[in-house]
């Protein structure tokens, strides 16, 4: 018994001075002498992102429409009804998928989703692709991962850093009353 106690008290006496030599880090005292370097990183990130996207659009062969944040988009299919506004509520059937075609989510298991346009309820890519469409209209989206999810993913089923794939129809425009 007496070498245990003995263990034990060393054990207590090497966590007491372990946990009091922690080491404490300086801050950075000037942030901005890395910002070239983490805008060059970036840069690259996004060029190589975008690249992929490119890469799969030909494997693909789909002729897709850029916007001036990256998205892209394909309607292929025309409806017959009103186009969205700012803060419309929006019903959509939707699937989603990574670039890499694993499949996320889907309207079929996760029902269809309504959202307020202007509210940030879901991905900017989404919400940018949803406005260019008329109710009734199939689109296919092109979402990079910095109008997706960006640098934390979902913390679920997409990625750090994920493309996203979306087969998105507009179902409906409800009233701002629903």
């Amino acid at each position: 018994m007496k070498i245990f106690s003995q263990i034990l008290f060393v054990f207590l006496l090497w966590t007491l001075i372990s946990c009091g030599n922690q080491t404490k880090h300086k801050p950075i005292e000037n942030p901005d002498m890395y910002k070239e370097d983490f805008t060059k990183v970036n840069k690259t990130l996004v060029a190589k992102e975008d690249e992929d996207i490119e890469n799969y659009m030909e494997r693909h062969e789909w002729v897709m429409s850029k916007t001036g944040t990256g998205l892209r988009y394909q309607v292929y299919l025309n409806g017959k009804g009103n186009q969205p506004k700012g803060n419309d509520k929006v019903v959509i059937r939707f699937s989603v998928s990574l670039i890499n075609g694993v499949q996320c989510y889907d309207s079929k298991t996760e029902g269809m989703k309504i959202f307020e346009l202007g509210k940030a309820e879901v991905e900017n890519g989404l919400e940018e692709g949803i406005l260019l469409m008329h109710v009734g209209d199939k689109a296919k989206l092109i979402i990079p991962s910095h109008l997706a999810y960006g640098l934390l993913g979902d913390e679920n089923k997409i990625p750090k850093r994920a493309t996203l794939i979306y087969d998105v129809e507009l179902v409906e425009i409800k009233s701002s009353n629903f």
